[in-house]
Formats: C-alpha cells, sequence, structure tokens
C-alpha cells in the first residue's frame, strides 16, 4: 500500500513548495516560514552564503 498525498503537495518539498539549490555552494535547501512572504526571490541556503563568504 502507497502512502496517501495531499494534493498540491510536491514530493521533496515542504508545505507544497519546490526545494531549492543554493546559488553560492549548489546545496539543496527547503522553504522555511521565515522566507513565507519571499519565497521566490530566495536564491541562498544561508546568511554565510548570502554574505559571499565561503561556506563549509
Amino acid at each position: 500500500m502507497t502512502p496517501s498525498r495531499k494534493a498540491g503537495k510536491q514530493p521533496g518539498s515542504t508545505n507544497g513548495h519546490a526545494d531549492k539549490i543554493c546559488a553560492r555552494c549548489g546545496r539543496p535547501f527547503s522553504w522555511r516560514k521565515k522566507w513565507e512572504r519571499d519565497w521566490d526571490s530566495v536564491r541562498y541556503c544561508s546568511d554565510k552564503c548570502r554574505m559571499g563568504q565561503s561556506a563549509g
């Protein structure tokens, strides 16, 4: 038996939002509540990547 999925939810996503890849380090990251208003414009997984410092 396969688990049921909620309508509109994509595999590998949180709250119906697809995961993104960080523009700096290339790591995948998921939707967070604090990005709710501007998820479409989020490009980086963390402040460290956003500030241009080396991640890792």
